[in-house]
């Protein structure tokens, strides 16, 4: 009978812990992104680690995010590469380390950009054209253009990689050396 007893307890304990588990209310979603207070960005890319890439790229808060355009040359024909924002618009450093891990307010995984889980500073990669530029038209969500927020991308970097992203491999996606560096600075 005190055998029986204690399995009736323990069933209804675990039967109330379950309850109360299915009853708990769900994760709240993320904060929406803190929109844009600038109008315009630019980010000069200079060459690092020994290379001849460089170029403009101007950035302008649009929807959800910010919109990037511009021109990268100095590739190799018809070449892959990542691009990030990485967390600091310090491009000092010979080889770009100085601009840090890729921006990351949020503390995902790195992944691709239409991944649910991803760095902020994600983007899919650019190719190059037979003459060894890339015209960019990428646009990034879920992050703003001034205004000091957390997911605000102004004063961070804009780095360049050697070699594609492969979306998977963490913490950078095995891109390689980081081959252009700008500060990405508010010009209106």
């Amino acid at each position: 009978m005190r055998h029986a007893l204690n399995r009736h307890a323990l069933v209804v304990a675990a039967t109330l812990t379950l309850a109360a588990c299915a009853s708990a209310p769900p994760p709240a979603p993320a904060p929406p992104p803190t929109p844009s207070t600038a109008q315009e960005g630019q980010a000069n890319l200079a060459s690092a680690s020994g290379s001849l890439v460089s170029g403009r790229v101007t950035l302008s808060p649009m929807g959800d995010g910010v919109h990037l355009t511009g021109t990268i040359g100095g590739f190799l024909p018809n070449s892959v590469h990542a691009i990030h924002v990485h967390e600091k618009g310090d491009c000092t450093a010979a080889d770009a380390s100085s601009a840090g891990g890729h921006f990351n307010p949020t503390g995902q995984p790195h992944g691709k950009s239409s991944a649910a889980a991803h760095h902020a500073g994600d983007m899919d990669n650019i190719v190059a054209d037979p003459q060894g530029q890339a015209n960019l038209n990428i646009h990034l969500a879920g992050v703003s253009l001034g205004g000091g927020a957390a997911n605000d991308i102004a004063g961070r970097a804009l780095v360049v990689h050697a070699a594609a992203d492969d979306y998977t491999s963490q913490p950078a996606g095995n891109s390689g050396a980081r081959v252009a560096c700008a500060p990405i600075k508010i010009i209106r």
